[in-house]
């Protein structure tokens, strides 16, 4: 490495571009930067692969709301909210009329929501990320229309909309 700096320096000083040493940080930039414009075919091929990883993530797990869209969809369609946070988190505070079931019983406990099967259902976790696994495990037992609400509660309280404790 210090061969490589040594070289880095000689080639700056001969081009007077720069004539000081550059640190370990700014070499390993320039590394990164070298890499991007040589192999900028790879780095694309990278990019589009993650976006296209995401996508497909997301579209398995449904549609996702904001709290003001799932609202809507609750009062308009007959739709209800699920709850998949523990016990314990839902009994501190959860919307009105909201069905718990533990994310880790979901497959157990199905039986309690079969009947809404047609209807709209809103999944709701703490913060949004177990709500998309959740959306999954019931598109796959044939439920139609699933949606996760994003930022889950946390984004419910911090909107101030009514929670029953």
């Amino acid at each position: 490495m210090t061969l490589l700096c040594c070289e880095l320096v000689t080639k700056r000083e001969e081009t007077g571009t720069c004539s000081a040493i550059p640190t370990k940080e700014n070499f390993f930039m320039e590394l990164i930067l070298r890499f991007i414009i040589e192999q900028w075919v790879l780095v694309i091929a990278l990019f589009i692969c993650i976006t296209m990883l995401i996508r497909n993530e997301n579209q398995k797990s449904g549609p996702a709301l904001t709290p003001q869209q799932a609202i809507k969809i609750v009062n308009q369609e007959n739709g209800i909210f699920l709850d998949v946070r523990d016990l314990r988190e839902f009994k501190d505070g959860h919307i009105v009329a909201a069905i718990n079931i533990p994310f880790n019983k979901l497959s157990e406990q199905l039986s309690q929501i079969e009947k809404y099967k047609d209807q709209p259902i809103i999944v709701v976790c703490k913060m949004g990320h177990q709500s998309g696994a959740g959306c999954k495990q019931l598109k796959l037992q044939g439920f139609q229309r699933i949606f996760k609400m994003t930022g889950g509660m946390f984004e419910w309280e911090n909107l101030q909309l009514p929670i029953v404790k």
